[in-house]
């Protein structure tokens, strides 16, 4: 599911983040920074339509309501007794936003979308979203997922954009309170990291710790202009710095970052296997391998060098390593760029973010 949520947001865009009538409707179009490249195999209105009816078939799948209330949710499809959870959430909130224009109402899913997320908080902030549901619909614990909140927080901001705030629902300022419990409750005040949850606190041992694939410098420069926080500003600039660190010091050759990165207050390094998740925390996993995507869209949309830079790398070695044909890119990775044993097969969740970061670079283009 999370494939498919990445290669649905990257088809249609995104818009610089009013009235069911979109003020931005899909398709917007948006123009990328000057030298960037896109798709050129097929038409622009085939695109559009391929994005509209993938768009209809999530839709009807994946988005559920409550029987009895106006809320509604990501479908996680019951995995681990799970009903959803913050990541598909966040996704979810951000493509009803994209895609006003082509659907028909999309601005009731998208309150009824938040209203869940409303009826769901954290414990420490009621701003916050507790990060999954069972199938019966309570809370597996009160703790956030921090990318969940940033999602949720941006789709505030488009939505404010696509609909004004003079409805039921304040956008933009629900997304300014949001953002502001973000920088509160789930920003490392000492390193300007981001941390997991709002769940690790200064005596925790995971304070030092982050998610690679939770750094969003194109959101939290949407953050910072909402909010005139400059301390958003710090945050970006420690996430870039530390990316540039974790490349040079541990893959050198394929520019890979791991899944999680430990001892931030330090030496940063990669974590150790078993970390959070599984075996492969410290490599290039199902994590990280948002990076490129989340990475790229900052130099699209700002031109940034920084993202240029990191992606530029991982570009150069993908092209090596599949030998220009993305038919040959595996699901996961260690970070020296050799395959994980036994993934040697296709997988959207690597395969779309990889796409992203090929855009940044318009003299070395994939062909395949």
């Amino acid at each position: 599911m999370r494939a498919k949520f990445i290669l649905l947001i990257l088809s249609i865009c995104s818009i610089r983040a009013n009235a069911q009538q979109a003020i931005k409707p899909f398709p917007q179009h948006t123009r990328y920074f000057t030298g960037t490249i896109r798709p050129n195999h097929i038409k622009q209105l085939q695109l559009d339509n391929m994005v509209r009816s993938f768009y209809t078939q999530w839709k009807t799948r994946f988005v559920k309501n409550v029987p009895g209330k106006p809320q509604s949710y990501i479908w996680f499809g019951g995995k681990g007794g799970k009903q959803c959870v913050s990541e598909g959430r966040g996704y979810g909130m951000i493509i009803t936003v994209l895609m006003a224009g082509h659907d028909a109402n999309p601005k009731a899913t998208y309150n009824n979308l938040f209203s869940y997320a409303r009826a769901h908080p954290s414990s420490r902030s009621k701003y916050l979203v507790a990060w999954a549901q069972k199938t019966n619909g309570t809370d597996v614990d009160k703790t956030s997922a921090t990318d969940g909140d940033i999602d949720i927080a941006y789709s505030l901001l488009l939505a404010s954009k696509q609909w004004g705030d003079k409805g039921p629902i304040n956008y933009l300022q629900e997304a300014k309170t949001m953002i502001n419990a973000i920088m509160r409750y789930e920003i490392n005040p000492k390193t300007r990291s981001v941390l997991l949850s709002d769940g690790i606190e200064e005596e925790s041992k995971d304070y030092f710790a982050m998610r690679s694939s939770d750094f969003m410098p194109e959101h939290f420069k949407a953050f910072q202009k909402a909010t005139h926080d400059d301390r958003w500003g710090k945050v970006i600039d420690a996430g870039y710095k530390l990316f540039n660190n974790m490349q040079v010091n541990y893959s050198p050759d394929a520019g890979l970052l791991p899944d999680f990165i430990i001892g931030l207050n330090k030496k940063p390094k990669p974590a150790g296997p078993y970390f959070l998740e599984d075996k492969y925390d410290g490599q290039y996993n199902y994590n990280a391998c948002r990076v490129p995507w989340r990475i790229a869209t900052d130099y699209l949309l700002t031109g940034d060098k920084r993202p240029k830079n990191i992606t530029s790398k991982i570009n150069r070695w993908i092209r090596e390593t599949t030998n220009n044909d993305t038919y040959n890119l595996s699901a996961g990775y260690t970070l020296a760029g050799n395959d994980i044993k036994g993934r040697y097969f296709e997988a959207l969740s690597f395969v779309a973010p990889f796409g992203v970061s090929a855009m940044v670079d318009a003299g070395e283009p994939w062909s395949g």
